[in-house]
């Protein structure tokens, strides 16, 4: 039985089945010929190899015969399917793909430099997916069947992992994995076109003088991905607590605490939200917060901390524009278990955030920060917001890449000098204001 040196496409049935024949029979082999006790014993890299060994005996001895190619090829696709994750394994160890997304046995997505694409490969079966699936939630103590149709969780090696099986999938088992994000820095950024040298400066200014920053963005934008970035700023002797549902900063700092959510267990107890730990963190003397994402109650606990003695604290928000992120910052915070009046919310949001980082990504797949807006409203009075920096983007060309260029404009007066008195400088490309009417202000209305 021969075996090709791919994987067959979903056109290919025939002898793509035969294909996903040749490495069940081999597995089955391989299982028959192993002591799983000792197995347990070994490292992963051990086992691995291991596993490649005993495999290649087996090939020679029984055959079929292959090509160099073929044969290494064979071992592999066997091996990834009795340790690993199957025809994912390539995948994930694949750093340009940032997103797998399983749509179903038969069809596999991945977000390559910021656009989606299907590939020519699929699971043998539904029932081959669905093991795959069990062994990625094992890893993380979770189950999932018809009463638990949905897990969202983090693996070991850091990827974020969402599951949907019927009957709530109508498509059949869904899995999405979204790799961790390289922790790039500013300088890096900068190069990609995220930002340009002036609005780094300004936000260098910005954590340095412990101004509280909103990241703001849709799904997909790069919003951790700054937020780490960022992150850097932040003086080494400081204490700087991270609060996420998923950890993925990675934070350089020497006196860093890392705090991660915790779903309810097979029972539906234990769970530890975010809103726990904001609270928590309060108690543990920190310096500055940093929340991965707000997205419930929690909101008004981190604005009751930014407005009380933990200034320079950051946290990124789900929202397409700086005016709707001061919106759901309102909502999200009228959802705390604390009454509150939805307007009293304005007075908290007011004296809480200074900066919001908008970010946006373009249909070349490139993510930009398109604005930099200060908050300059009080009280309760209608939110109130400065633009300091804006991307203005052109017509799409023929080569469909996103051109335009970075604007910068004056800072109001009380923000230069509350910089001033931070020894902070003010980067030239955008100064000081000297009256209302230079200044991009605007209302948003919630």
């Amino acid at each position: 039985m021969s075996l090709r040196a791919r994987i067959a496409t979903p056109e290919e049935n025939g002898t793509g089945r035969e294909d996903d024949h040749t490495v069940a029979v081999y597995r089955g082999k391989l299982l028959e010929e192993i002591d799983l006790a000792e197995m347990s014993s070994l490292a992963a890299g051990e086992r691995r190899a291991r596993l490649e060994r005993v495999l290649g005996h087996i090939i020679s001895r029984e055959g079929p015969v292959l090509s160099t190619t073929q044969r290494s090829q064979l071992i592999r696709r066997v091996v990834d399917e009795a340790l690993g994750l199957g025809v994912l394994e390539p995948l994930l160890e694949d750093a340009s793909i940032t997103e797998i997304m399983v749509n179903g046995p038969d069809a596999i997505f991945v977000e390559r430099a910021g656009r989606v694409e299907q590939l020519p490969l699929r699971f043998a079966s539904n029932d081959q997916l669905m093991q795959t699936i069990e062994r990625i939630v094992s890893t993380v103590n979770r189950r999932v069947d018809e009463s638990t149709p949905m897990v969202d969780a983090r693996l070991p090696s850091g990827e974020r992992v969402n599951v949907i099986i019927p009957p709530l999938s109508l498509t059949g088992a869904t899995l999405t994995i979204r790799r961790f994000p390289r922790a790039y820095k500013l300088n890096e950024l900068i190069r990609m076109g995220s930002l340009d040298e002036h609005m780094l400066m300004l936000l260098s200014s910005f954590v340095r003088a412990r101004f509280n920053v909103i990241v703001s963005g849709g799904t997909g934008t790069g919003k951790t991905t700054l937020l780490n970035a960022l992150s850097a700023l932040i003086p080494d002797h400081e204490r700087i607590i991270t609060i996420e549902d998923s950890a993925e900063l990675r934070l350089q700092q020497a006196h860093v605490i890392s705090l991660e959510s915790r779903p309810p267990n097979v029972e539906g107890k234990g769970q530890i939200t975010i809103r726990d730990l904001v609270r928590n963190s309060l108690r543990m003397r920190p310096d500055r917060i940093i929340v991965g994402e707000v997205r419930g109650g929690e909101t008004l606990d981190m604005l009751q901390a930014m407005s009380t003695g933990h200034d320079g604290s950051l946290a990124t928000v789900h929202a397409n524009s700086a005016e709707d992120a001061l919106m759901r910052l309102q909502t999200l915070g009228s959802m705390s278990s604390v009454e509150i009046p939805f307007e009293a919310l304005k007075d908290q949001i007011n004296s809480a955030v200074d900066v919001v980082v908008q970010l946006t990504r373009f249909a070349d797949g490139s993510r930009k920060i398109t604005e930099i807006a200060l908050l300059v409203s009080h009280g309760r009075e209608q939110f109130k917001i400065t633009t300091v920096s804006r991307f203005a983007a052109q017509p799409m060309g023929a080569d469909r890449v996103v051109h335009g260029v970075y604007e910068h404009l004056p800072l109001p007066r009380r923000i230069a000098e509350r910089l001033y008195l931070a020894s902070e400088p003010i980067p030239p490309a955008f100064g000081v204001s000297d009256g209302a009417h230079e200044l991009m202000t605007r209302e948003a209305y919630g």
